[in-house]
């Protein structure tokens, strides 16, 4: 880790960034918003994840948003392409050696609202791990022990939806149930996510939200609705229309998130 936070803060040149962001599949779009703009891909990063998933650039990009400075991961590794849960605490732990104290994490995630459809942008404000598996297993020291009871960081997601009042986006809020993938889930798995409490599903976040408050981060984080859940709508689902569908969200998740960083909290 040392390696990648000295290789990182050389290339920074003076930057110092407070707050991160995680962009899922298909939102990479919102880097091109990003400006003064150092872009280090991660394969020039030790330890840094190399995610085999079209719609993942795999790239670090530190700059200005909105003015304010933020770095961003265009990218992210997953639970189901290597087994592993801690396949972002490399990366993770990276950005809390640079100085990061806020993490927001975004993904695309199908509903299970028929009034949340496609296009829609969603704050979590809380998660279901359905897939069991923790980022933390043997980790040795009993730090491994964190409190989920407030996960999600009040402070930030009040802001967040009142820079959605401000921006005029419309911001849904809901519970974000994590289902390992990489295949789809089944209406019988989706009728019982939905008796479970759950508003979306997804493939992703929940690994990070985890290692996050491990690391000592201030955490939130929002979904793009791609889709309709199993069993809601006709047809089946595909990861290309999760690559399609989330420039729609994409683009209310970014001027959401612009007025976040104008008006959010001084100490980001």
């Amino acid at each position: 880790m040392k390696e990648a936070v000295d290789l990182l803060t050389k290339r920074l040149s003076g930057r110092t960034p407070r707050l991160a962001l995680v962009l899922g599949s298909g939102l990479g779009g919102l880097v091109d918003a990003v400006a003064d703009a150092v872009r280090i891909p991660y394969a020039e990063l030790p330890g840094f994840p190399q995610s085999g998933v079209t719609g993942h650039a795999g790239t670090l990009v530190a700059g200005n948003l909105a003015g304010r400075p933020v770095l961003v991961l265009a990218g992210r590794a997953h639970y189901y392409e290597h087994g592993d849960a801690a396949a972002m605490r490399p990366a993770l732990e990276v950005l809390a050696g640079i100085g990061i104290t806020s993490l927001i994490l975004t993904n695309a995630a199908g509903s299970l609202k028929a009034e949340m459809p496609p296009g829609s942008v969603m704050l979590i404000e809380d998660h279901i791990n359905f897939s069991g598996a923790s980022p933390l297993i043997g980790e040795s020291t009993d730090r491994s022990f964190v409190g989920m009871s407030e996960a999600y960081d009040l402070g930030l997601r009040t802001a967040l939806e009142q820079a959605a009042g401000k921006a005029g986006v419309t911001l849904h809020k809901g519970v974000y149930m994590w289902f390992s993938g990489p295949n789809f889930e089944t209406p019988a798995e989706i009728r019982m996510a939905r008796t479970l409490g759950a508003d979306a599903v997804g493939m992703s976040t929940v690994p990070e939200v985890i290692l996050a408050r491990f690391l000592g981060l201030r955490v939130a984080a929002c979904s793009v609705v791609t889709n309709l859940a199993a069993g809601m709508a006709a047809g089946e689902l595909s990861h290309e229309e999760t690559k399609d569908m989330a420039p729609v969200g994409g683009e209310k998740l970014a001027k959401l998130l612009a007025q976040f960083l104008r008006d959010g909290p001084a100490e980001l």
